[in-house]
This record gives C-alpha cells, sequence and structure tokens, in this order.
C-alpha cells in the first residue's frame, strides 16, 4: 500500500497528466505547460514517498534483527 507521500504524488500527476492533455487539445500552451510542471512536482513527491518507505523498511529490518539476537 502507497505512503501518504506516494499516493499525492501519483494523484499529482494524473491531474498534471489531465492538465497538459486539456491544454494540448485546446491549443492553451500555459495550460499544458503547468500539466508537465505538475507532473514533475507529483514525480518528486512520489521520489520522496519511496525513499521514505525504503528507511522505514531498514527500520523496521533492523529492529527485527536487535529483537531477534
Amino acid at each position: 500500500m502507497p505512503n501518504e507521500q506516494q499516493a499525492e504524488g501519483n494523484l499529482e500527476q494524473a491531474r498534471g497528466n489531465i492538465k497538459e492533455t486539456v491544454g494540448d487539445a485546446i491549443g492553451n500552451e500555459q495550460m499544458e505547460h503547468e500539466g508537465k510542471w505538475d507532473q514533475a512536482k507529483g514525480n518528486v513527491r512520489e521520489g520522496v514517498g519511496d525513499l521514505r518507505e525504503g528507511v522505514d523498511d531498514a527500520t523496521d529490518d533492523l529492529k527485527r534483527d536487535d529483537y531477534d539476537r
């Protein structure tokens, strides 16, 4: 299950994709660029979520190793 950052990043990417597609369809370059920017922000947010998940997993592994000793 994705964490909050990953979910928000995915949602922001989807919104950006829609905005880019609509902007392209109606010839609105500003909307199209905003959509690309939103997608980029979503990618970064998702990456932060991925990093957080990795840190949480590593922390859990360390705790489990300490418990097993």
